[in-house]
């Protein structure tokens, strides 16, 4: 069997490296990197660190408006798709990647696999819902990461197809953590000390985007007077240097902005934090399995086992609510219930893929 798997950002390159790792045991597998946030050079890095086979195609679609994206990347994709003529197309999460994928493969009557299907956070404000949502419709395999993700399918009439198997970043977490507590010397090279920091990122076109609610965010998290560690996307630094907030940072004595880093110095800077203010989706869960409070800066989630469970307080842009869970939020520590299963995720996906 020749499987195409189709990636464009960083979080889809953590969830598919165990996956590939497993896959390449018995089949034939061809990556395509649509290039959708950054060029092949600026991700090399988490391709070396995750040990993932470099891309068998490079697709240059690079940013631009989500029509745009999805357009360039749909036509670049079908011409891949045509050439290989794979049996099953693998698609992650919920970028225009994953939907582009989709539907390049299903306009050719290929199979369509979804890892992290059923994920809702019900605002179709949010392009993420849109992805997802569409993207499971067309998809033959969906492979659930949690109980909610199989119970918001069936309620969308999804009942073909659907498999729990747990979360495919638990399995990636907990391979790569040891390797990231060996290897990574970002804690010595920034002076920091275990659990006297915060960390932050901020990335969302619903903050970044929104001046008003990324400057409520900077000036929370200057007022905080908290030493915060902000690792700074290169569109949010873009937008922060057009709104005038980049040098209200800069003079900041307590926020010290560094570039973005590689998988394993994030896991080492999330691991050692005494908190985590973000709006990834991803970061979120890893504050999660690494049982460090999370404080997100958006009004919903679509990981809503990490808010029921206690460790995740959802804060969205308002500044009162952000300093006041840096302040006051903390976990009971009681609640921690593994819904995002065994760590044996990719395994199972294998495994139902080859039972085909």
């Amino acid at each position: 069997m020749k499987i195409a798997t189709i990636v464009g950002a960083r979080p889809q390159f953590i969830k598919m490296a165990p996956v590939s790792r497993e896959l390449r045991k018995y089949f034939e597998e061809i990556v395509i990197h649509t290039g959708q946030h950054y060029d092949y050079e600026m991700n090399k890095i988490f391709f070396e660190q995750l040990n993932i086979p470099e891309p068998n195609y490079y697709l240059s679609v690079g940013s631009g408006t989500h029509g745009y994206q999805t357009g360039e990347m749909l036509k670049r994709i079908e011409e891949v798709l045509m050439e290989e003529k794979p049996d099953l197309v693998l698609v992650y999460g919920d970028t225009n990647s994953t939907l582009a994928g989709a539907l390049a493969a299903v306009k050719l009557h290929i199979k369509v696999a979804h890892v992290e299907a059923g994920l809702r956070s019900f605002d179709k404000r949010m392009p993420e819902e849109i992805n997802r949502v569409l993207t499971d419709h067309v998809s033959d395999y969906l492979f659930a990461p949690t109980e909610t993700a199989v119970k918001n399918l069936y309620e969308e009439g999804i009942r073909e197809g659907v498999y729990l198997t747990g979360d495919v970043m638990y399995d990636a977490l907990l391979y790569n953590i040891k390797i990231a507590r060996k290897k990574s010397k970002i804690l010595r090279e920034l002076g920091l000390k275990p659990k006297k920091y915060l960390l932050a990122t901020v990335h969302r076109a619903e903050n970044t985007d929104n001046r008003e609610n990324l400057k409520n965010i900077i000036e929370a998290f200057i007022e905080s007077s908290e030493l915060i560690i902000f690792p700074v996307h290169p569109r949010t630094k873009k937008c922060l240097t057009e709104y005038g907030l980049i040098k209200k940072l800069e003079k900041a004595d307590n926020v010290l902005l560094i570039p973005p880093v590689g998988y394993l110095d994030m896991l080492v800077l999330e691991e050692n934090a005494r908190k985590i203010l973000t709006d990834s989706g991803g970061i979120q869960k890893e504050a999660y399995f690494l049982k460090v409070p999370c404080i997100t800066l958006r009004e919903r989630t679509e990981w809503v086992e990490t808010v029921e469970d206690g460790w995740n307080v959802l804060v969205g842009a308002d500044k009162l609510k952000i300093l006041d869970a840096i302040q006051n939020f903390e976990p009971s520590g009681e609640t921690y219930t593994y819904k995002f299963g065994d760590g044996k995720a990719s395994k199972k996906i294998v495994e139902i893929i080859g039972e085909q």
